[in-house]
């Protein structure tokens, strides 16, 4: 079955680099941020691990936590983390799963669910597909699904304001603009109707057509 968003996010107990956690307890009430990875010591993966290293304190300062996926056993992740800090200059301290059996790239519709064996033998090309990122949030639902082609780096400055975007709209009767960026002017939704509008947004807003709305961006 295929995975959309507001899914509930398939639960699984797995290894990684910090033990064997169960997916959903290890949410707790945090924002999850999930990014596989089709095969250790990689070299576009290399350099997006880094920089997640390098920029946890950021979504751990939104009360979102990182894991990582790869199609490898945690041994190997191990090894690989200190090629990351090597050559990237931080050192992964984020959890990343152990996906020897497929399990969870399975799960999550990164590779058929019929695909035989494990990772033993295969190849970055043959795991060509488990290059995606799931943000779940703290309700255990899917609230974005990305999936990158094997040669293109993920951008995870782009994550960081999915998220700014995600939680300030969960919050208010608020809709983000092509391009927004936090402070940025916001949409008010249009089940909102004006009356009310005065009353949620006091600053005021601008009515550029009936169905848009547009004021400062709530605190």
């Amino acid at each position: 079955m295929s995975l959309r968003i507001n899914d509930i996010a398939p639960d699984f107990t797995a290894q990684t680099t910090q033990g064997e956690i169960r997916f959903h307890d290890w949410i707790g009430d945090h924002w999850a941020i999930l990014f596989s990875h089709p095969k250790d010591f990689t070299p576009v993966c290399t350099t997006e691990l880094g920089y997640m290293a390098k920029i946890e304190p950021e979504f751990t300062r939104r009360n979102a936590k990182l894991i990582g996926l790869s199609v490898d056993p945690v041994e190997h992740h191990h090894r690989w983390a200190a090629d990351i800090e090597e050559t990237q200059g931080y050192l992964p301290k984020y959890p990343m799963i152990g996906d020897h059996d497929l399990k969870v790239a399975k799960l999550y519709n990164m590779l058929p669910a019929d695909e035989a064996g494990s990772s033993e033998g295969r190849t970055a090309a043959t795991n060509a597909t488990v290059r995606s990122v799931f943000i779940v949030g703290p309700d255990k639902k899917i609230k974005l699904m990305l999936t990158y082609p094997m040669t293109t780096g993920r951008n995870f400055d782009e994550i960081l304001r999915v998220l700014d975007s995600m939680q300030l709209t969960a919050a208010h009767k608020v809709a983000t603009p092509v391009n927004w960026k936090h402070g940025d002017d916001v949409i008010i939704v249009p089940s909102v109707s004006d009356d009310d509008a005065k009353k949620l947004f006091p600053a005021g807003f601008k009515t550029h057509k009936p169905y848009l709305r547009t004021t400062k961006q709530p605190r």
